[in-house]
Protein backbone atom coordinates (compact mmCIF):
# COMPACT_ATOMS: atom_id res chain seq x y z
CA UNK A 1 0.00 0.00 0.00
CA UNK A 2 1.37 3.40 -0.94
CA UNK A 3 1.82 6.23 1.50
CA UNK A 4 -0.97 8.16 -0.25
CA UNK A 5 -3.40 5.25 0.17
CA UNK A 6 -2.46 4.91 3.85
CA UNK A 7 -3.22 8.61 4.43
CA UNK A 8 -6.57 8.23 2.68
CA UNK A 9 -7.42 5.20 4.83
CA UNK A 10 -6.55 7.12 8.00
CA UNK A 11 -8.64 10.11 6.87
CA UNK A 12 -11.58 7.81 6.14
CA UNK A 13 -11.16 5.91 9.41
CA UNK A 14 -11.03 9.12 11.44
CA UNK A 15 -13.38 11.36 9.48
CA UNK A 16 -15.31 14.07 11.27
CA UNK A 17 -18.49 11.98 11.27
CA UNK A 18 -16.73 8.93 12.68
CA UNK A 19 -14.92 10.99 15.33
CA UNK A 20 -18.22 12.56 16.33
CA UNK A 21 -19.83 9.12 16.61
CA UNK A 22 -16.87 7.86 18.65
CA UNK A 23 -17.24 10.86 20.98
CA UNK A 24 -20.93 10.03 21.46
CA UNK A 25 -20.00 6.44 22.32
CA UNK A 26 -17.34 7.62 24.80
CA UNK A 27 -19.97 9.79 26.50
CA UNK A 28 -22.59 7.01 26.52
CA UNK A 29 -20.10 4.47 27.83
CA UNK A 30 -18.89 6.87 30.52
CA UNK A 31 -22.36 7.83 31.75
CA UNK A 32 -23.74 4.28 31.68
CA UNK A 33 -20.69 3.01 33.59
CA UNK A 34 -21.98 4.88 36.67
CA UNK A 35 -25.23 2.89 36.65
CA UNK A 36 -23.71 0.03 38.60
CA UNK A 37 -25.46 -3.10 39.79
CA UNK A 38 -23.78 -4.57 42.89
CA UNK A 39 -23.11 -8.29 42.47
CA UNK A 40 -20.64 -9.13 45.24
CA UNK A 41 -18.75 -6.41 47.10
CA UNK A 42 -16.55 -4.83 45.67
CA UNK A 43 -17.62 -6.14 42.23
CA UNK A 44 -20.28 -4.12 40.43
CA UNK A 45 -21.79 -4.81 37.03
CA UNK A 46 -22.21 -1.95 34.59
CA UNK A 47 -23.08 -1.87 30.92
CA UNK A 48 -20.66 0.86 29.80
CA UNK A 49 -18.68 -1.72 27.83
CA UNK A 50 -21.70 -2.38 25.61
CA UNK A 51 -21.01 0.90 23.81
CA UNK A 52 -17.31 0.10 23.49
CA UNK A 53 -18.10 -3.29 21.99
CA UNK A 54 -20.71 -1.74 19.67
CA UNK A 55 -18.26 0.82 18.28
CA UNK A 56 -15.67 -1.94 17.83
CA UNK A 57 -18.17 -3.95 15.78
CA UNK A 58 -19.34 -0.92 13.81
CA UNK A 59 -16.00 0.76 13.07
CA UNK A 60 -13.28 -1.71 14.05
CA UNK A 61 -11.00 -2.73 16.91
CA UNK A 62 -8.80 0.39 16.76
CA UNK A 63 -11.81 2.64 17.24
CA UNK A 64 -13.06 0.38 20.04
CA UNK A 65 -9.75 0.65 21.84
CA UNK A 66 -9.72 4.44 21.40
CA UNK A 67 -13.22 4.71 22.90
CA UNK A 68 -12.19 2.37 25.74
CA UNK A 69 -9.06 4.39 26.56
CA UNK A 70 -10.97 7.69 26.52
CA UNK A 71 -13.80 6.34 28.68
CA UNK A 72 -11.41 4.85 31.25
CA UNK A 73 -9.32 8.04 31.23
CA UNK A 74 -12.44 10.00 32.13
CA UNK A 75 -13.18 7.49 34.90
CA UNK A 76 -9.67 8.02 36.30
CA UNK A 77 -10.63 11.60 37.10
CA UNK A 78 -11.95 11.21 40.61
CA UNK A 79 -11.65 7.43 40.42
CA UNK A 80 -8.99 4.83 40.97
CA UNK A 81 -6.21 4.79 38.43
CA UNK A 82 -5.33 1.15 39.12
CA UNK A 83 -8.87 -0.17 38.70
CA UNK A 84 -9.48 1.85 35.54
CA UNK A 85 -6.18 0.74 33.99
CA UNK A 86 -7.04 -2.87 34.76
CA UNK A 87 -10.50 -2.40 33.25
CA UNK A 88 -8.89 -0.85 30.15
CA UNK A 89 -6.71 -3.95 29.65
CA UNK A 90 -9.57 -6.36 30.34
CA UNK A 91 -11.99 -4.52 28.04
CA UNK A 92 -9.41 -4.37 25.26
CA UNK A 93 -8.85 -8.11 25.55
CA UNK A 94 -12.63 -8.56 25.42
CA UNK A 95 -13.24 -6.55 22.26
CA UNK A 96 -10.30 -7.63 20.13
CA UNK A 97 -11.33 -11.15 19.10
CA UNK A 98 -14.96 -10.46 18.15
CA UNK A 99 -14.26 -7.14 16.41
CA UNK A 100 -11.35 -8.55 14.38
CA UNK A 101 -13.20 -11.74 13.42
CA UNK A 102 -16.31 -9.71 12.52
CA UNK A 103 -14.28 -7.93 9.82
CA UNK A 104 -13.78 -11.26 8.05
CA UNK A 105 -16.90 -13.23 8.87
CA UNK A 106 -20.15 -11.44 9.50
CA UNK A 107 -23.18 -13.31 10.71
CA UNK A 108 -24.84 -14.10 14.00
CA UNK A 109 -23.30 -17.54 14.47
CA UNK A 110 -19.74 -16.23 14.05
CA UNK A 111 -20.42 -13.28 16.34
CA UNK A 112 -21.84 -15.51 19.07
CA UNK A 113 -18.87 -17.90 18.89
CA UNK A 114 -16.37 -15.03 18.95
CA UNK A 115 -18.16 -13.41 21.90
CA UNK A 116 -18.05 -16.69 23.84
CA UNK A 117 -14.31 -16.92 23.24
CA UNK A 118 -13.94 -13.24 24.19
CA UNK A 119 -15.79 -13.85 27.48
CA UNK A 120 -13.27 -16.54 28.39
CA UNK A 121 -10.28 -14.43 27.30
CA UNK A 122 -11.49 -11.39 29.27
CA UNK A 123 -12.12 -13.54 32.34
CA UNK A 124 -8.59 -14.92 32.07
CA UNK A 125 -7.22 -11.41 31.71
CA UNK A 126 -9.25 -10.30 34.74
CA UNK A 127 -7.66 -13.10 36.76
CA UNK A 128 -4.19 -11.98 35.68
CA UNK A 129 -4.86 -8.30 36.34
CA UNK A 130 -6.33 -8.99 39.76
CA UNK A 131 -3.56 -11.38 40.79
CA UNK A 132 -0.60 -9.35 39.61
CA UNK A 133 -1.82 -5.73 39.63
CA UNK A 134 -4.92 -5.00 41.71
CA UNK A 135 -4.39 -7.32 44.67
CA UNK A 136 -0.71 -6.47 45.24
CA UNK A 137 -1.48 -2.74 45.10
CA UNK A 138 -4.46 -3.07 47.45
CA UNK A 139 -2.80 -5.54 49.84
CA UNK A 140 -3.21 -3.21 52.84
CA UNK A 141 -6.89 -2.73 52.09
CA UNK A 142 -7.41 -6.47 51.71
CA UNK A 143 -5.90 -7.11 55.14
CA UNK A 144 -3.98 -10.17 53.93
CA UNK A 145 -1.25 -11.05 51.46
CA UNK A 146 -2.26 -10.61 47.80
CA UNK A 147 -1.77 -14.29 46.97
CA UNK A 148 -3.99 -15.43 49.82
CA UNK A 149 -6.71 -12.91 48.92
CA UNK A 150 -6.56 -14.02 45.30
CA UNK A 151 -6.96 -17.68 46.27
CA UNK A 152 -9.97 -16.86 48.42
CA UNK A 153 -11.61 -14.73 45.73
CA UNK A 154 -10.60 -16.75 42.66
CA UNK A 155 -14.07 -18.16 41.93
CA UNK A 156 -15.77 -14.86 42.75
CA UNK A 157 -13.56 -13.14 40.16
CA UNK A 158 -14.24 -15.87 37.59
CA UNK A 159 -18.02 -15.85 38.13
CA UNK A 160 -18.29 -12.08 38.26
CA UNK A 161 -16.33 -11.60 35.05
CA UNK A 162 -18.27 -14.31 33.25
CA UNK A 163 -21.55 -12.69 34.35
CA UNK A 164 -20.29 -9.28 33.27
CA UNK A 165 -18.95 -10.31 29.87
CA UNK A 166 -21.93 -12.50 29.02
CA UNK A 167 -24.33 -9.70 30.05
CA UNK A 168 -22.45 -7.15 27.96
CA UNK A 169 -22.39 -9.60 25.03
CA UNK A 170 -26.14 -10.21 25.19
CA UNK A 171 -26.91 -6.48 25.40
CA UNK A 172 -24.57 -5.82 22.47
CA UNK A 173 -26.27 -8.50 20.38
CA UNK A 174 -29.68 -7.01 21.17
CA UNK A 175 -28.62 -3.49 20.17
CA UNK A 176 -26.22 -4.08 17.30
CA UNK A 177 -28.56 -4.66 14.36
CA UNK A 178 -30.75 -1.67 15.19
CA UNK A 179 -27.73 0.57 15.60
CA UNK A 180 -26.05 -0.80 12.48
CA UNK A 181 -29.11 0.00 10.36
CA UNK A 182 -29.27 3.53 11.83
CA UNK A 183 -25.59 4.18 11.10
CA UNK A 184 -25.86 2.95 7.53
CA UNK A 185 -28.57 5.56 6.91
CA UNK A 186 -26.58 8.19 8.83
CA UNK A 187 -23.39 7.69 6.79
CA UNK A 188 -25.19 8.25 3.46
Amino acid sequence: MSQKQEKQNIRKRFSAKRLAMMAVFVALSYVVSFLEIPIVEPFKLDFGNVFILLIAFLFGPVEGIVVCVLKESLRMIGGTVVGELANMVITTSFLLIPSILYRYKKGLKGVIVSLCIACLVATGMALLMNRFVNFPLYEEFLGMPAGQAFQQLFWVIVLFNLIKTVSVSVMTLLLYKRLSNFLKRWEQ
